[in-house]
């Protein structure tokens, strides 16, 4: 018996040993998987922020992009004015009347007829003042109240706001 237990006392040591250093190498894998799986949660957060930031970079150049566009397209527009002066003799009275003539083009391409307005002309009145107010493809400038109102719409929407509310904000009828 004691021989049989001198034999199987290094074999029990032997698996005693290979047990505890399984135990010892498989807590060193997991503290190695763990160190391993929180460098990957790092560069997932770090490549989910930068994904983030480049789609909110291409937005913000597609947008200028589109903004320039419709800028450049816009520069396209032309008015053409021309304008003479009318006298109309009656017996009663002389009247003096400036006819105002637009149209609009985009580059060398007429878009509309030849728009005409008659104006009576006081001698003392301010003839560029008359021509802009009665001018179809003038823009009319926007009072303080009307750049907030229209600068609220813009504010509060993402998107572009209609016609119907830009028109409601500037009070002006179609």
């Amino acid at each position: 018996m004691d021989a049989m237990l001198w034999i199987l006392l290094p074999a029990f040591i032997a698996a005693g040993s290979a047990l505890l250093s399984f135990y010892i190498m498989q807590a060193r894998m997991e503290v190695a998987i763990a160190k391993e799986r929180e460098v990957l949660a790092e560069t997932r957060a770090e490549v989910r922020t930068q994904k983030n930031t480049m789609e909110e970079r291409v937005k913000a150049t597609e947008q200028e992009a589109r903004r320039k566009a419709l800028d450049d397209f816009m520069q396209d527009f032309r008015v053409e004015e021309r304008h003479y002066f009318r006298e109309n003799k009656s017996l009663a009275a002389r009247q003096k009347s400036m006819v105002l003539q637009e149209r609009l083009y985009f580059r060398n391409i007429p878009l509309s007829n030849w728009v005409e307005h008659e104006m009576v002309v006081e001698e003392d009145g301010d003839i560029q003042h008359l021509a802009k107010g009665l001018s179809v493809f003038s823009t009319r400038s926007l009072t303080e109240d009307n750049k907030a109102a229209v600068s609220r719409l813009l504010d509060q929407g993402s998107g572009t706001p209609s016609a119907a509310e830009l028109a409601a904000a500037l009070n002006v009828r179609s």
